[in-house]
């Protein structure tokens, strides 16, 4: 199935992570990549009811020449094309500063599968089979946390932060964080309901690599805790067992 359709926004504003956001997401531009057609179709479909402008590829090569040349604002992608994993292509992506969000579906189920995925670009993990209404409901998610990324003021259930006066709230109680606790809620904030290892967090926030075995993320992870969460308060850092932490924030 070749790449169908051309893009009519600017598509520069698309390659850099600028998101149409009139009219809710009537017409914004998705690729999928999809290599089985009556999938490919099914998702099109109902895609294309919701208002998206949907173009197909089956094939790593038809997607890189797509989000090459007609950047699109969001892409999904089958973990498996053709026989071969398709991280690797998304990880090309991100190479080439290509950053439009990507939500990658997939039947591998498993924490260390889902990690691999967000670790390799991925913004997002749907586990197959799924449904119709989960896949737009995540995909709306990830136009909205893209738009946030350029927006002045990050909200995420109760907690609020401004990332030009550097300042934090939950509900109505202002948040004294140190500079390092603000810059993890952040991240935090900007992934609510995604398993977070303690790797992605020394990579991402305290940019270190090949870290020998240290106890850092726990211990500032710990004191944000103390700060996010008086007495009587819902927890909103959950610890997932040999995986990492998850800004939990829903029932």
């Amino acid at each position: 199935m070749p790449v169908l359709d051309h893009l009519t926004k600017p598509q520069q504003d698309l390659r850099n992570g600028e998101i149409p956001m009139a009219a809710a997401f009537h017409n914004v531009p998705v690729l999928l990549v999809e290599d089985e057609p009556d999938m490919a179709a099914e998702v099109s479909e109902e895609l294309t009811k919701l208002g998206y402008h949907v173009r197909v590829a089956e094939t790593e090569a038809e997607a890189l020449a797509a989000a090459r040349s007609h950047p699109a604002a969001l892409m999904i992608v089958d973990r498996m094309l053709k026989g071969r994993d398709s991280l690797p292509m998304i990880e090309i992506l991100r190479k080439e500063s290509i950053k439009m969000p990507v939500l990658v579906v997939s039947a591998l189920a498993s924490v260390d599968e889902r990690i691999r995925g967000l670790k390799a670009g991925g913004d997002d993990y749907l586990i197959k089979p799924f449904d119709m209404g989960e896949l737009a409901a995540r995909i709306e998610a990830l136009l909205r946390r893209s738009n946030d990324s350029r927006a002045a003021v990050l909200q995420v259930g109760p907690l609020r932060i401004d990332l030009i006066e550097r300042s934090a709230m939950r509900g109505e109680r202002l948040l004294d964080l140190l500079p390092t606790e603000f810059k993890l809620l952040e991240y935090l904030m900007r992934r609510p309901g995604q398993v977070i290892t303690r790797t992605m967090l020394l990579e991402d926030v305290w940019h270190y690599r090949n870290m020998p075995q240290t106890n850092l993320v726990d211990v500032h992870i710990g004191k944000l805790r103390r700060k996010l969460d008086m007495a009587g308060d819902t927890p909103l850092i959950r610890s997932v067992r040999r995986s990492g932490f998850m800004l939990h924030v829903g029932d």
